[in-house]
């Protein structure tokens, strides 16, 4: 018992935690901006991925903006409530939905659109440009492995 758990990697240099580490450090200040419209983070992604692909079916919305799907079901129906969009039947395939942002969805879109982007204009300058190019392409690589056990 004693061997496996010597064989953990200190929690210093786990990448899960580390990971987490620098979500939380690159989240905040997204948060703050977000804490102003009183818009989740969730919520935010959602917006952002229909404002960017346009109407939108639920299950690509999902895996874009990295919820579960019984979770966006839940998060689109409040943001409909909101009236930040619109879910209607796929016209071509009645058991999808396909969701659309509302002119409200927009203009908080639009709203943040200018901070945002200073935000991630500001980490870019603080880590780096290149640094950070070189950041998100070894992600992408993270997340195309195939880690099912061998």
């Amino acid at each position: 018992m004693t061997d496996d758990i010597s064989k953990l990697t200190q929690t210093a240099r786990s990448l899960p935690i580390a990971l987490l580490r620098a979500r939380e450090t690159v989240m905040e200040p997204f948060r703050e901006m977000l804490g102003v419209s009183g818009i989740s983070e969730q919520k935010w992604r959602v917006l952002r991925v229909v404002s960017e692909s346009g109407p939108t079916e639920q299950t690509a919305i999902a895996s874009a903006a990295c919820l579960m799907l019984p979770s966006l079901t839940r998060i689109l129906t409040a943001m409909e409530k909101d009236g930040l969009l619109r879910r209607q039947p796929d016209t071509q395939d009645r058991r999808k939905s396909i969701v659309t942002l509302l002119p409200k969805g927009q203009a908080l879109i639009k709203d943040h659109a200018s901070r945002s982007a200073n935000i991630t204009a500001d980490l870019q300058d603080r880590f780096g440009a290149e640094k950070m190019e070189r950041l998100l392409d070894l992600l992408q690589e993270l997340h195309e492995l195939d880690l099912t056990p061998r």
